[in-house]
């Protein structure tokens, strides 16, 4: 039996669909009603030779953005080991490396983005120090340009690229108001890509509804957007998101 109780709250889920399982049946085992909508899709990287040609080269640390990174990197890896120092942006991320086999070195003690990370007090002093950064496509130059700047060299493996879905919102626009009581999104760009995906119809309910983050820096985004209500999560992972979500209900765990 869930620790939770959301009370029937129905609570709009918009990972990637190969992610959103998870978080979806723990929702209902809460005694909530999960609505799925992905505002992200992930693919495999267009040019995966020259990611696994930077996984196969030695490298003193390496750092890991999200669970894809780790998925897609170990598909490329194939049975190669990684030897080094290996660092995860969030406890998500680590649990993917730690299902992999690997134990995990690097790791923020509390806010779980680019930021947290570049707290510790291993990654301060990195001169001749080689970096591999393992994201999708096109990430967030923060993590790395921070870490030249401390006097590391380094390299970008890209494994994956996101992409919006196509899909009509009509149906999920139609019930809104009677089904939909909180949003969950866990990047910046899931966020932008629902409020695209809702058009214009839909961004007056969106902004009306809680929306749930899961970092600082999405908080701060949201506000800038114009949504309303904003709940902050202490991480991407389910049982943070789970806890928000608890506290948003006002319910004793």
């Amino acid at each position: 039996m869930s620790d939770f109780d959301f009370k029937g709250k129905g609570i709009l889920v918009t990972r990637a669909a190969h992610q959103a399982i998870g978080l979806a049946q723990r929702i209902r085992e809460s005694q909530g009603r999960a609505i799925g909508f992905p505002a992200l899709e992930i693919l495999p990287s267009q040019h995966p030779d020259q990611a696994r040609n930077l996984l196969r080269q030695p490298w003193d640390v390496i750092i890991f953005v999200s669970p894809n990174a780790v998925t897609h990197a170990m598909q490329l890896l194939s049975d190669h080991r990684l030897v080094a120092t290996l660092g995860a942006v969030g406890q998500a991320t680590a649990a993917a490396l730690r299902q992999c086999g690997y134990s995990i070195d690097l790791i923020p003690a509390d806010r779980y983005d680019s930021e947290g990370l570049l707290k510790l007090a291993p990654l301060q002093r990195m001169a001749a120090k080689r970096v591999l950064i393992v994201r999708g496509e096109g990430g967030r130059t923060l993590l790395g340009e921070s870490l030249q700047a401390r006097g590391a060299e380094v390299g970008y493996a890209e494994v994956y690229r996101r992409i919006k879905p196509s899909v009509d919102p009509t149906p999920l626009l139609a019930q809104w108001q009677e089904q939909v009581d909180l949003v969950t999104v866990t990047s910046v760009e899931v966020m932008h890509n629902l409020k695209t995906m809702l058009g214009e119809q839909g961004w007056p309910m969106l902004r009306h509804t809680p929306l749930l983050v899961i970092s600082e820096r999405m908080h701060l985004e949201a506000k800038k957007e114009g949504f309303e209500t904003i709940l902050l999560a202490t991480g991407a992972d389910d049982d943070a998101i789970l806890a928000a979500i608890q506290d948003w209900i006002g319910c004793p765990t």
